[in-house]
């Protein structure tokens, strides 16, 4: 963990545009720019922001995506910042729903497949279900992320809290209907797990579906650092991680849990 160590977290907030790739790279790409221009250390994209949830022709969309993490790898060295957001990925014949990380130096961090998917919707009719989650060393510290849906099922982000995560980054496709949802689960996960969370989530509507915005910079100890309303915007905040060594080390929650006594 970086001591006494202040970064600048950022989100870049988009109406994704359904089957347009070439629109919604240009888009997130100059939410990168102006972010690197103000110092921003980490930023993350909305969840499918290449294409949206263009379900019948992902793996279509998916051919595109290594040419897209390439883009990304040439502005995370350029800045020095890690980015992530979730791609369609093509792997076997199947699809996943992947949440790609570029470190500060161009590398490949890591990668995240979506483990909970939201059936209602029937994602789980177009996606591969992910297996693994994990916190992996960048630039910045040590990171986890999860996409969307994740965000209701507590056992994920504590794991990944377990595993050393400082900071977990969420990529969403959320809908305005359950925006309170969205605003307390990212708190919760925040609080109980003594982490940044860094949240983006799309705004504008497809065919379906109004969503909320409403990304957001949460402290680790449950504050509100930076908020979008439900418009295209930016924002950015600073994490301070010697706060959250001294939290961690004031309230040491980790320390008190009795694993033994829980039920999977």
């Amino acid at each position: 963990m970086k001591e006494e160590k202040i970064i600048k977290a950022g989100v870049v907030q988009f109406d994704v545009k359904f089957g347009d790739v070439d629109s919604n790279i240009e888009t997130a790409l100059d939410g990168i720019k102006k972010l690197g221009g103000r110092g921003v250390e980490v930023v993350v994209l909305p969840e499918l922001w290449s294409c949206g949830f263009d379900n019948k022709k992902l793996a279509d969309y998916a051919v595109r995506t290594p040419e897209i993490i390439e883009k990304l790898t040439q502005k995370a060295s350029e800045y020095n910042m890690v980015i992530a957001g979730s791609l369609p990925e093509l792997s076997e014949e199947v699809v996943y729903n992947t949440c790609y990380m570029i470190d500060g130096d161009g590398t490949l961090a890591g990668s995240y497949r979506k483990i909970h998917l939201f059936s209602t919707a029937g994602e789980d009719k177009y996606f591969g279900t992910g297996e693994t989650a994990a916190a992996y060393n960048t630039t910045v510290g040590k990171v986890g992320m999860i996409i969307c849906y994740d965000l209701r099922f507590p056992e994920i982000c504590r794991t990944l809290a377990l595993d050393g995560a400082e900071i977990i980054l969420v990529s969403a496709q959320w809908p305005v209907a359950r925006i309170n949802h969205w605003d307390t689960l990212i708190q919760a996960r925040a609080i109980e797990n003594q982490l940044f969370i860094v949240a983006v989530n799309r705004c504008g509507r497809d065919k379906n579906l109004q969503y909320g915005g409403h990304s957001q910079i949460v402290s680790c100890t449950g504050e509100l650092l930076a908020k979008a309303e439900n418009e295209p915007s930016i924002h950015e905040a600073d994490l301070d991680f010697n706060e959250l060594k001294k939290f961690r080390s004031f309230i040491p929650c980790f320390k008190d849990r009795v694993p033994m006594t829980y039920r999977t």
